[in-house]
């Protein structure tokens, strides 16, 4: 599978930034939702990585949203699952993408690997 975003281990930068759209390619409107990134290592799949809030950028009926990456979530070079899940002001969850996951690859630096 292609990777979607690739980062440096240890980096925080770029932020993983993404317009959403469900399975008909519509986009959601995030007007008083909450969005959180979830990431998972994708040999296991079982040990989550990353878990944060993410910000809502501009309109919120575009669907664009933003993952600012913490500390310790670049910390491994590996290939990894994200998805973002976003809560709605009326309590439903709806999970993006919903056909798959982001694929997300972190690439050693020259200093080594843990």
């Amino acid at each position: 599978m292609p990777t979607d975003f690739t980062i440096k281990r240890g980096d925080r930068l770029p932020k993983l930034r993404a317009t959403l759209r469900d399975s008909l390619g519509a986009l959601p409107n995030l007007t008083g939702a909450t969005v959180k990134f979830i990431m998972n290592d994708k040999s296991t799949g079982a040990s989550t990585v990353a878990d944060g809030a993410c910000d809502v950028i501009g309109d919120p009926t575009l669907g664009v949203v933003e993952y600012a990456w913490a500390l310790n979530d670049t910390r491994i070079a590996s290939t990894y699952n994200g998805e973002f899940e976003v809560t709605y002001a009326d309590g439903k969850d709806e999970t993006f993408p919903n056909a798959k996951f982001i694929v997300i690859k972190i690439t050693p630096d020259l200093e080594g690997d843990s």
